[in-house]
């Protein structure tokens, strides 16, 4: 099958994003200028560059109350920071909550029932159980084609890490069992690795 999609592909659901797999997901905390706290997850999500470390995600979506994106983009927009918290296998449910469009001025900690913690580098919440959390600072929102679509790039200036995921060293994601975004509704789980040596190691 071939299909170029400004034509559409003809079948019941769009595949994009079920070729595009598996995805991480970056569990985007922020807080608004005035205050108050959102958390959401995004699919559209990785690590970009080591040196300084950053990241990136992308929100594609508005809201009737947030104009031209949603509450975290306006957020970060507004305030240069935001948190990356790494999504485990046991809060699969707590993070489907987060994903409701939940209006502006309710918090999704609160709805999913999840502890918050304060960022020490910038002015943030983090999901305190979180197997690691990214502080990251804004470093620039690329308008990308089509109505809604949005690149955040950020970089890195603090990194939490729970102790029980470090073992002997090496964070081990065997121990938290990250979630990844699939096609469709479907997610996955990583629990099985392993390794291999480039050529010339």
């Amino acid at each position: 099958m071939f299909y170029r999609p400004e034509e559409g592909h003809g079948l019941p659901h769009n595949p994009f994003n079920a070729i595009v797999t598996p995805r991480p997901i970056g569990w985007i905390s922020t807080r608004g200028a005035d205050g108050r706290d959102n958390l959401a997850p995004y699919s559209f999500f990785n690590a970009v560059a080591y040196v300084p470390p950053q990241v990136m995600f992308a929100s594609t979506s508005t809201k009737p109350d947030r104009g031209d994106t949603k509450d975290s983009v306006a957020n970060i927009r507004d305030t240069g920071v935001f948190v990356v918290n790494i999504v485990e296998y046991a809060a699969r449910d707590a993070m489907n909550v987060t994903s409701g469009a939940l209006a502006a001025d309710e918090d999704e900690f609160v709805a999913a029932g999840l502890e918050k913690a304060e960022a020490q580098v910038i002015n943030c919440p983090y999901v305190a159980n979180a197997p690691a959390a990214l502080e990251c600072k804004l470093t620039q929102i690329v308008d990308l084609p089509g109505a809604a679509n949005k690149l955040v790039l950020g970089e890195v200036v603090g990194v939490h890490m729970r102790d029980d995921c470090l073992v002997d060293g090496i964070f081990d994601v065997t121990t938290f069992r990250p979630l990844s975004r699939l096609g469709y509704r479907d997610y996955s789980v990583v629990e099985n690795l392993f390794s291999l040596k480039r050529p010339g190691e």
